[in-house]
């Protein structure tokens, strides 16, 4: 008797390992802050403000979470400054063990073109299996699914989106992988099966991570591959910090520490390795920034 297969991720998380090790803790954009709140009947508040280090502007949302686990219920509602409302109402594991709904919408009250979305989402998880399915109400209306299978650390991925109005697949997609606790490798066919992705991602040891990506778009390599590389590396238990390049000469560092109990700050710079000494008009060509986060 085989063994009882782990829920494989989802198709936006295939690759996710390497994805975050490139992407996440690099705030060289600008200063951000996050202030996150509990009150004693579990409704959390958190209010999130950016400020880019480009144009200077600040942008900031103001967000409240309520959850019933009993019922398994959670709503979440944001107002943005750019004055939009958004919602969301979720339900899982009521209809059927494994489902999940959740409805997603946002209007702009002060857009005259009166700004407005509406999104169904349905999420199937099992073992071996994870599929999704959207519908965006507003736009097209465009139906959008997504399978995942996986058996014995290999994966499997596929998606597509049909466009209801149009009678047409307007956009499929396909990956594969494979999971091992240390280490991941994930391929992605995207645009049509025009545009390629490779990652892969390495622990190698409790204190040090790597991985890599190598990119093929035509529209945006001119005809070529670009590769990042990076590392992560934790020099105690409140602390680590990363490093990445890509075969554009950009090297990015960033460094995070935990200051106490639900206070991290993180601090980053992107520099441009082939334009030490240059300045460009259109804005900075070496990147500063830095992050904080409260969270009682």
């Amino acid at each position: 008797m085989s063994l009882p297969q782990p829920v494989p991720p989802s198709w936006k998380d295939l690759g996710k390992s390497s994805t975050d090790l490139l992407q996440k803790d690099y705030p060289f954009q600008g200063t951000s802050l996050e202030v996150k709140t509990k009150t004693p009947s579990n409704v959390v508040f958190k209010v999130t403000g950016n400020r880019n280090a480009h144009s200077s502007v600040i942008v900031g949302d103001l967000e409240a979470k309520m959850t019933d686990k009993k019922h398994g219920l959670t709503f979440t509602g944001t107002w943005t400054t750019a004055n939009v409302l958004k919602t969301q109402v979720e339900v899982e594991n009521q209809i059927a063990n494994g489902l999940k709904l959740d409805l997603t919408t946002s209007v702009a009250p002060s857009n005259k073109a009166g700004h407005k979305t509406a999104v169904l989402n349905a999420a199937y998880k099992q073992s071996g299996f994870h599929s999704r399915a959207m519908l965006d109400v507003l736009k097209g209306p465009t139906f959008t699914a997504d399978t995942v299978l996986g058996r014995d650390g290999f994966l499997v991925g596929a998606e597509a989106a049909y466009n209801v109005t149009e009678g047409r697949i307007s956009r499929y997609a396909l990956a594969a992988g494979f999971n091992a606790p240390e280490y991941a490798v994930t391929v992605h066919a995207l645009n049509d099966l025009k545009s390629f992705s490779a990652s892969y991602y390495h622990r190698v040891s409790a204190d040090v991570e790597a991985g890599a990506k190598a990119v093929y778009d035509p529209k945006h390599t001119n005809g070529g591959v670009s590769i990042e590389v990076g590392t992560k590396t934790y020099l105690d238990a409140a602390a680590f910090v990363k490093a990445k390049i890509n075969n554009s000469g950009v090297l990015a560092l960033g460094y995070t520490q935990s200051l106490r109990p639900g206070l991290k700050a993180s601090f980053g710079v992107a520099i441009d390795t082939q334009k030490l000494n240059e300045v460009d008009p259109a804005g900075p060509v070496h990147k500063v920034g830095m992050s904080f986060v409260f969270d009682s």
